[in-house]
This record gives C-alpha cells, structure tokens and sequence, in this order.
C-alpha cells in the first residue's frame, strides 16, 4: 500500500478526470456524476459510452504541471487540416483523440496502455514509469483537506490483452428491432469490421438476452466473448480503445466513410453467414420429422394476425404464396431471415418490424404502406434505407377512408385533412395520434395496383435469371 498526496476537484456532471500521480501517470475517461464520501469508494456511474454527448473533455495540462513529453487529449471538432483523413484515424501512444464531427455521436480512441475500472464506470490511459506488473486505482478520497489524500491499494492486471477493444452500450431504446440495428448492430459493424475480428467488446449495460439475440453476429465480429464492464470486476488492459459507436445515416453503411468501401450490401452479407447454418438446422429437422412421419407438412415461423387484412384468392390470381410473418420479441431472428430472404415481395405497415427489409435479397420488392401522418418517418427511416440496399421499394400512402381514425374523428378534421398542422404540434401529440391509434384496413382495389407492379417485376426478374441460366 502507498501513499501520495495530490490536489483532487470534484468534479461536476460531465466532466472529465485527467489523474496524476508520482509513480504512474494516467489520463482518465470519466462521465456522468461524482459524489463523494469520506473513506468510502466513489459512487458507480451510469454511464453510456454508446453515445457521449453528455460528456466533455477537458485539457489543461498547465494547471497539473505535466512532464513535457506527456501527451494529453487531442479533441476535434471537425476542422479541416488540409488531408482527407478521417479525424482519429492515426495518434500516437500515450493519448486520448475525439472525433466530434458527427451530429448523431462522438467517438474517443485511447492509445497505450489502457485500463479500465468498472467501479467508477472508468476507462484510464496509463504512461507508467514502472514495471512490476501492477496498477493503482482509488481506494478511497479524503474530504477534509484541501490536500486531500489518494489512498492506492495494488491490483494484479488481467493480464490477456487483445489488440483493440470497442466499448459500446445496449441500454437505451435496445427491445425495439429498429434501434437495436440501428443504433447497435449496424454501428457496431460499422466500427469494427475493419479489425477483422482481432477486437474485444466491452459493453456497458449488458443484457444476456441480447448477447444471445444477437450472438451469432457479434461472432463474426469478434473471436472473443464480450465482456460485462459493469459485471466482470477485473481490470482488464488493451493496447487501444475506441469508445462509442459510428452510425452513418439509417439503417445504413456510407461506403465513402468504410475501409475498402463496404456498403449496406456488405453488411446483408454478414447477415447471410450469421443466419444460415441455423437455418440449415431448420431444414434439416425438418426434414428429419417429415421421414419420420410425424408431421405431413414442414413447419413455418409462427404467424398470427396482421395489421393489413390481404385475402389469400386475391393474391393467388397473381400466382403469389402467401405467407403471414408477426415477428415478437422473443422470435428467432434466424426464422424470421429464413421467411424473408426466400420472398419475392415484402409487404408491411410502418414501424419498427419494417427493420427487417435487411433480411430481404437485394432486387426484390418492398411495399411499405405508410399509414396517415407517418410518411416522412415512413420514406426516412424505411423507403430510403430500402433503396440503397437495392430493394424495389413501393410507398402506398393510404387515404383517410383506409385508416381506423377515419371513423374517430369528423372527416373535415385536421387530424384527416391537414396533417402538417398536426405535426406541428410536436412529436409526442403526433405519435399518439398516429401511431398508437392507429390501424390500416386496406382497399384492396386500389392496393392490387402495387401488387399487379411487384408481380410484373419480379416475374420478369425471374425469367431474366432462367434466361442467362439457359446460356
């Protein structure tokens, strides 16, 4: 046990602790609240590295009277220095380097010798000037000196270290198929692809429904488990850390910002080996049950009723199998792929099932109805995304007579008639009015059209490919 006197401000929300002492120094990342007790430990923080827009990063080398050749914290905000360069794609050791440039999240590489300390929700930068293998961390903080004590206990390191390690969070909107992928998988991807697997993910707020959700994915990710920050207690040490998460645009990869350009399509790939050994196992129990005669049919997903009522005989004058899919939360995803990349068309009501247009093979049909004041969220969040997969997508804006609040609500009622000043009145009125009130029934003669337009096109699709097969 050792001993060093060392001036330490409390911090106020947000703030960043950059800790000093005579035997190793370190630059720490720290966010959220700090509160204090005499002789106890410091209080565990709710910290979410997935998105750092609370926190703040403050460089003040002078006022701790730093070594000269001690390298701090280089913070960017988006200026140009002339090269193409992403920000933070190239720092030396000993420093901390934060690409700010993006609207929808901030990312922080540490580079050295990194360690993390899940009881104070820490990640810290060590430029260590021993080498016994050992490293200190807090103890306890003295409240009654303005020379207050840092009392240091020895902690034996885990010693496994990795190449790089991604800290990210599955708290926040993680349980909506949406958010998971689009603020989780696809960004996760996108930060990590390029280590080809020779990363370690450290998640705050870990789930082990979602470990197991998502587990064949982050396995073509990473060839080593994740870690529980907050759960695993040891102190583990990386060479490099990035903290935070890239996210692009929706539901999308911006192949322009990719090492060697991968695209959305580059990410479907992935799906397609995460999902299909286990839908080889499908098939093959399946088969297996079908030759033991104890079933005369091969089993589906489970489906249930929709929110868009479609009657089989319509559909089978365009020569269409119909197939009900209501995915729940606790549905295998890899059933759900199996449904959807194996359809021609996919047809849905907007909302957060749409998601899995990624499942559908790129040059089939996506009819997305879009129910009365969700367009822009409909055309954004889906229609948009979709296209850029190289989905045909079909927008089918219903009329009032098709929506449910048709018989709610007068039919000279703005909620009918003039959506824009609905939509005035804020997200919340908005959502509640139309998206949680909402149902669809469709009239099914005007909806044939775009049923008449998928079959065209993916009947003359099909009989390209039998062509170029016949060559």
């Amino acid at each position: 046990m050792v001993h060093f006197q060392k001036k330490y401000h409390l911090l106020k929300k947000g703030e960043v602790a950059v800790v000093e002492d005579e035997e190793s120094q370190s630059l720490g990342l720290v966010c959220g609240t700090f509160g204090y007790n005499k002789r106890t430990r410091p209080k565990l923080l709710s910290l979410l590295f997935l998105s750092l827009l609370s926190c703040s990063l403050i460089l003040a080398p002078q006022l701790f009277d730093f070594p000269s050749n001690f390298s701090l914290l280089s913070s960017f905000g988006g200026e140009d220095d002339g090269v193409n360069a992403p920000l933070c794609s190239s720092i030396s050791n000993g420093t901390i380097c934060c690409d700010r440039g993006s609207i929808r999240s901030d990312i922080c590489i540490m580079k050295g010798d990194v360690r993390t300390h899940s009881a104070s929700s820490s990640i810290y930068l060590y430029s260590s000037k021993n080498t016994n293998g050992f490293i200190d961390s807090f103890s306890a903080l003295a409240e009654d000196s303005k020379e207050e004590e840092l009392q240091h206990e020895k902690i034996k390191p885990y010693t496994r270290k990795w190449e790089t390690t991604v800290f990210f969070s599955t708290g926040g909107y993680t349980g909506n198929v949406y958010h998971e992928f689009n603020d989780g998988i696809l960004p996760l991807y996108i930060t990590s692809q390029h280590l080809n697997k020779k990363v370690v993910f450290v998640i705050l707020e870990y789930h082990s429904w979602w470990i197991t959700k998502y587990g064949n994915i982050l396995s073509l990710l990473s060839d080593h488990p994740p870690i529980d920050f907050s759960g695993d207690k040891r102190t583990h040490c990386f060479p490099e850390a990035i903290v935070g998460l890239k996210i692009h645009d929706e539901l999308t990869v911006d192949s322009s910002l990719m090492e060697g350009n991968k695209t959305i399509r580059d990410f479907r790939d992935l799906l397609d080996q995460a999902y299909w050994p286990r839908i080889r196992g499908l098939i093959q129990d399946e088969e297996h049950e079908v030759h033991l005669n104890l079933t005369d049919k091969l089993s589906l997903p489970p489906s249930s009723k929709n929110s868009i009522e479609l009657k089989k005989p319509k559909l089978r004058k365009l020569d269409f199998k119909l197939k009900v899919l209501r995915p729940e939360r606790t549905t295998e995803l890899a059933k759900i792929y199996r449904v959807l990349n194996s359809s021609d068309v996919m047809i849905g009501v907007h909302g957060a099932a749409m998601t899995h247009f990624l499942f559908v093979k790129p040059g089939s049909v996506f009819i997305q109805v879009i129910p009365l004041g969700t367009e822009w969220a409909a055309e954004t969040y889906y229609g948009e995304p979709a296209m850029k997969l190289g989905l045909r997508y079909i927008g089918y804006k219903i009329l009032p007579r098709e929506s449910s609040l048709y018989d709610d609500y007068d039919k000279n009622d703005p909620i009918l008639r003039d959506l824009s000043s609905v939509a005035k009145k804020g997200w919340e009125y908005t959502k509640k009015i139309y998206l949680d009130h909402q149902n669809v029934k469709l009239n099914l003669g005007r909806f044939r059209k775009r049923l008449v337009r998928a079959y065209v096109y993916s009947f003359a699709k099909k009989n390209r490919h039998s062509h170029l097969q016949s060559l």
